[in-house]
């Protein structure tokens, strides 16, 4: 996964609406809502999920490393990392949470990978 945070997950934007990404990637293998009532489109290996109107929340993508701007950090060293470089980094629901690199995961499921859009922060902030 390569990551500009808060701008673009591998060769997709996060100003790129559901019709966009079809129209890149394809049908998804499964469409649908998520536990919180996003809209889903699932690839397999990608999950991109979007609010109804159209905005894009959050990439979640099954990856070995993550590719920053500033390295390439394997997913294993991923928690290290993150509580090196950023401070700011918080844990909510078994997530570690990165806000200088707009992104989520959870050590107990290595692997996935959550990037998400610059206003989810304070959502995950917020969590109890």
């Amino acid at each position: 996964m390569k990551l500009t945070p808060y701008l673009q997950v591998d060769d997709i934007a996060f100003s790129a609406s559901p019709a966009e990404l079809m129209s890149r990637k394809g049908s998804p293998a499964v469409r649908g809502r998520s536990a919180v009532g996003l809209e889903e489109m699932d690839y397999g290996d990608c999950v991109y999920r979007f609010q109804d109107n159209g905005r894009l929340e959050e990439v979640t993508r099954q990856v070995s490393v993550i590719q920053l701007p500033q390295a390439a950090v394997p997913v294993g060293f991923l928690a290290a990392f993150l509580r090196e470089q950023d401070p700011s980094a918080f844990e909510r629901g078994g997530f570690i949470v990165s806000p200088r690199f707009g992104l989520a995961f959870a050590p107990e499921s290595p692997g996935w990978v959550t990037a998400l859009a610059e206003h989810c922060i304070e959502t995950w902030r917020s969590m109890r």
